[in-house]
């Protein structure tokens, strides 16, 4: 039975990571491809790593309703579509949304069936220790990330499983546990 498996977490938890390697575990899995605003970066592919859609498009996707979630951040928008979704789903395929903890509990409501999963860090200091090691972010964006964790935590109590990242290797064993005895369940 196919199933979607919405996969939330705070930034710097290693979701992305996690994911990445579940899926070469599992090629019967697929990512689901979000629309979004921003331009391409070189190397991506239309299509394949994003819907890429002026501003004007998605805003008229917004008026039509054809959007499972969507979310803006830093200018741009990103956005789930229903029909992608749908599509996938009654081809047989057992999708994941990588998509933050609002936009989750929105999916939630528009599909009960959804399986919500939160990739959680081991503790919110090794969190903290993980986004400062990146140097990627200047000391306001961290703090602006730090913050907004608070949200997530707790929306994630309003989902199916939490799923604590100590290692990659462990979480994707418990991911590979609930995703695939689940998917098999009639």
């Amino acid at each position: 039975m196919t199933k979607l498996f919405v996969i939330s977490g705070s930034s710097g938890v290693g979701k992305g990571t996690v994911i990445k390697e579940f899926l070469k575990k599992h090629p019967d899995f697929k990512l689901s491809v979000s629309c979004t605003t921003r331009g391409m970066r070189a190397g991506e592919v239309h299509g394949e790593n994003y819907f890429f859609l002026t501003k004007a498009e998605f805003e008229k996707c917004i008026e039509n309703d054809e959007f499972l979630e969507w979310a803006e951040f830093s200018g741009n928008h990103y956005g789930t579509k229903k029909s992608f979704v749908d599509e996938c789903l009654n081809k047989g395929d057992n999708l994941i949304l990588e998509i933050d903890t609002k936009g989750a509990l929105n999916v939630k409501r528009l599909m009960p069936e959804a399986v919500l999963i939160f990739i959680a860090p081991p503790s919110l200091e090794e969190l903290e220790a993980r986004l400062r090691g990146r140097h990627t972010e200047t000391e306001e964006a961290i703090q602006k990330r730090l913050a907004s964790i608070k949200l997530e935590i707790e929306n994630s109590k309003k989902f199916d499983h939490i799923v604590v990242n100590d290692t990659v290797e462990n979480a994707v064993k418990k991911l590979e546990k609930l995703m695939v005895d689940s998917s098999r369940a009639k």
